[in-house]
């Protein structure tokens, strides 16, 4: 069975607090995007391993205790019985991007054996098993735009459709660590309500009341992000921030960008679903 995990952009994020698990509370509006991976699993026939996990694509340089799959696999296997597993993860998605690439792969994975195992997990089940891989893997489950609060695993419905814009996403080539990111910031109340914002404003206004409180930090020490936020604004966006901790910035335009120069960055364009 294959599938296409896909990953997700960031409008707005607030640091609220920190918690006493040494987490942190946020607030955040997680949007769907489809920049893709491929993820393949087969059903071995031998019974020499449980579990083999290839890569293609994007080199990921990690053990294969790190990789969100694997610890999905080992959370499943401890509730479920699994047979032999080949698994191959093409990446496209880039890491350190704040995109969750690997949050979704690990979601879409958990999706993947519910059903071709038949393993009976009903949508809490699974909602609770991608909690603990990752604070945002949880999204992907349903993979819907959603207001997220508490670690980024607490969601509300929100109305939010960006399908009649083109949404263009650069990655400049930084791997953005979310633990650095956090250094130097200061949790604060947010002035304007988020989710009200996003639901009542146009989002041509969105840039006066919404932000991501990540930016000052990142764009500290990493002032190319900044330059490519600008870069956006000056070629028309309605609306682009960078996505969670960055480094990938995204901007949301009325007609196609056709014109914008990012150098050899990583881009990716969603086109309007209904335009």
């Amino acid at each position: 069975m294959v599938l296409f995990p896909n990953c997700k952009i960031n409008l707005g994020l607030n640091v609220i607090s920190r918690r006493s698990d040494g987490f942190h509370n946020i607030e955040t509006a997680f949007y769907p995007i489809f920049w893709q991976d491929v993820l393949e699993v087969i059903e071995m026939k031998s019974n020499d391993k449980d579990f083999e996990l290839s890569q293609s694509g994007i080199i990921v340089d990690a053990k294969i205790e790190d990789n969100l799959i694997y610890k999905a696999y080992n959370l499943i296997i401890k509730i479920k019985t699994l047979p032999p597993l080949k698994v191959h993860l093409h990446k496209n998605i880039p890491m350190g991007a704040g995109l969750g690439g690997g949050s979704s792969d690990a979601a879409f994975f958990i999706n993947l054996l519910d059903t071709k195992f038949k393993l009976n997990f009903s949508e809490v089940d699974k909602l609770n098993i991608a909690s603990q891989i990752g604070s945002d893997c949880a999204f992907f489950i349903k993979n819907k735009p959603v207001f997220a609060k508490g670690k980024g695993n607490e969601f509300e419905e929100i109305a939010l459709d960006l399908s009649k814009y083109y949404i263009l996403v650069v990655y400049p080539a930084l791997h953005s660590n979310t633990k650095e990111a956090y250094e130097g910031l200061t949790p604060k109340i947010p002035k304007h309500n988020l989710k009200s914002v996003i639901e009542n404003n146009p989002i041509n206004q969105w840039k006066d009341y919404i932000t991501n409180d990540f930016e000052e930090t990142i764009f500290k020490k990493y002032p190319v992000i900044k330059e490519l936020k600008d870069l956006l604004y000056s070629n028309k966006a309605v609306y682009a921030s960078m996505s969670g901790s960055g480094s990938a910035v995204f901007g949301i335009f009325n007609e196609e960008p056709t014109d914008i120069f990012v150098g050899n960055y990583k881009t990716f364009l969603q086109a309007p679903f209904n335009k």
